[in-house]
């Protein structure tokens, strides 16, 4: 049986963060794990971005709750769950992702969690284990699946080398050109040709 296992923002939908970056106007919010490989120094970052500004989580949800999935992207997601079983792997926040998912359908989604204090501050995350994505595919590959991958971040590498094909999609030149082992596409059409090629099984496009 195989499986289909994507990144979210990039990939299907905005960057959140770069989109809050440009409704508060704070640059250094735009940095995502496109430009920081170490998602542990890109959060540390945020986070005191957020306290010296005084944002909270309150903030952050009513700049997502304007956004909306990529172009294409909800006809994508329809065809992969009709070929594949889906599951979306991510370096975001259950506390992010609500709006966003209904969009698309509710798809399944492996993510992580943000702590706040009393006054919806957001003071630290919890992310669900180490270098989360590979483990996911790892643990899908123990139960006899095998994987096709899909991001655009340093932060996906690892997935889509431990899947048994890794596609990067809108990745940029630097992860490109530092991961030339991975085909790149540029569009979710182009995806979609990737999937079908990359499969073990008669697919339709």
């Amino acid at each position: 049986m195989e499986l289909a296992c994507l990144d979210l923002e990039g990939v299907l939908v905005p960057e959140i963060w770069i989109a809050f970056a440009e409704k508060t106007g704070i640059e250094e919010l735009r940095a995502t794990t496109r430009d920081i490989p170490d998602y542990n120094v890109l959060m540390r970052q945020r986070l005191a971005l957020l306290d010296q500004h005084n944002l909270k989580l309150d903030d952050i949800q009513a700049v997502i709750a304007t956004l909306e999935p990529l172009p294409g992207a909800i006809d994508f997601v329809n065809w992969v769950r009709e070929r594949f079983q889906l599951v979306i792997l991510s370096d975001t926040f259950y506390e992010f992702s609500q709006p966003l998912m209904r969009q698309l359908g509710w798809p399944t989604l492996f993510c992580h969690r943000l702590i706040t204090d009393e006054s919806g501050r957001v003071v630290d995350y919890k992310l669900r284990q180490e270098d989360p994505k590979r483990a996911s595919v790892k643990a899908l590959h123990s139960l006899h699946y095998r994987v096709i991958a899909a991001g655009d971040s340093y932060n996906d590498t690892t997935m889509l080398g431990e899947a048994d094909v890794g596609i990067l999609i809108h990745a940029p030149q630097n992860v490109i050109d530092e991961f030339p082992q991975f085909r790149s596409v540029e569009s979710l059409a182009e995806l979609k040709v990737a999937f079908v090629e990359a499969s073990q099984r008669d697919l339709t496009v």
